[in-house]
């Protein structure tokens, strides 16, 4: 038996136990627990979702095809699991702001997971990402909780796994935004697997955040923002995104559609972040459930307090096309934590 193996059949153990307490089906196993075994093990209701992040020295020498193989095959032991319900993928580092992941394969499988009583579709085949961010688990079930009576934003949204949880927790109103149809079509799908459904008081939008943003008027009690780290797609939004660079002028704009007594809740997975000293007030979240021993992404807390910019502000925000081209000549990215 390889250490790796019994390091993730003692993890296993434990971790099962928990889930059935905590009362969720999808949950992490094995998170880069070891330096010499870079993969993140997921369980998704009777199947095992393997993320790979090889070193450069193990992509150098072509070890890592070696530990891919004992992965595999001490996932399958470990978990008593046949080779068909095991699905592996690579995390592979791009060029900053280069190189965003599209859709790996068309198999389509696709499973049902539950999480405090709600259900949500994973793709487990087809997407570097199965649909259902695992590490958010702790904040929507904080929005769940202080959702009742209030009229939920859920922007960047994904496929709607806060909305569904906003619903559950008694929201009046609810607006999901994503620029991808793909994205909000399994947002609607996941409404609809709890006995929701979208209409007039519970919008599933397919538009560009960063433009509804700057053009809406209404206002929100409770606002969940998890932008990517960055977006280049300029033929859909027709600007660079890049989280750094642009959060303060992203969290002015939602901030101020918050009610006077809202909450605003923003995260970011981009691990070499600072949050713009200006926001003082920001109350820093603990935030990672307790499957996760790596810090894969950070949140704060947002209270209300009247508009913070002005309704058409402009200052700031994200270069569009040809100023974006210009102005990125000497830009120098913030560099990554390892």
């Amino acid at each position: 038996m390889s250490d790796f193996e019994n390091r993730l059949k003692k993890n296993a153990k434990q971790r099962f136990k928990w889930a059935e307490r905590e009362g969720v089906t999808a949950f992490r196993i094995y998170d880069l627990d070891m330096p010499e075994w870079p993969f993140a093990v997921d369980w998704y209701a009777g199947s095992a979702h393997v993320m790979e992040y090889p070193r450069r020295s193990q992509l150098r020498d072509g070890s890592i095809d070696e530990a891919r193989a004992e992965v595999v095959r001490a996932t399958a032991a470990a978990l008593e699991l046949p080779p068909e319900k095991i699905f592996t993928k690579t995390h592979e580092k791009r060029p900053w702001g280069q190189g965003q992941y599209e859709r790996l394969n068309v198999k389509s499988t696709v499973v049902k997971v539950q999480e405090h009583g709600l259900t949500f579709e994973c793709n487990l085949s087809d997407y570097l990402d199965t649909g259902l961010f695992l590490d958010h688990r702790v904040t929507r079930a904080r929005v769940r909780k202080e959702a009742q009576g209030k009229r939920f934003l859920n922007l960047f949204a994904y496929t709607g796994s806060f909305t569904v949880h906003a619903l559950a927790g008694g929201a009046s109103e609810t607006t999901t935004v994503d620029l991808s149809n793909t994205y909000c079509e399994w947002a609607e799908r996941n409404l609809a697997l709890n006995g929701f459904k979208p209409g007039p008081k519970h919008r599933v939008l397919r538009d560009d955040v960063l433009a509804w943003l700057e053009g809406c008027r209404e206002e929100f009690d409770l606002i969940v923002l998890d932008p990517p780290t960055f977006s280049s797609s300029k033929k859909k939004m027709g600007r660079r995104f890049e989280v750094q660079r642009d959060h303060r002028w992203l969290i002015e704009q939602a901030r101020a559609r918050l009610s006077e007594h809202g909450v605003l809740y923003f995260s970011t997975n981009f691990l070499g972040f600072e949050l713009d000293p200006r926001f003082n007030d920001a109350e820093r979240l603990s935030s990672l459930p307790g499957d996760f021993r790596r810090d894969v992404h950070r949140a704060w807390r947002f209270l209300g307090r009247g508009v913070a910019v002005g309704a058409n502000a402009r200052d700031g925000a994200p270069a569009h096309v040809e100023r974006d081209r210009k102005d990125r000549e000497n830009h120098q990215p913030p560099k990554r934590r390892r």
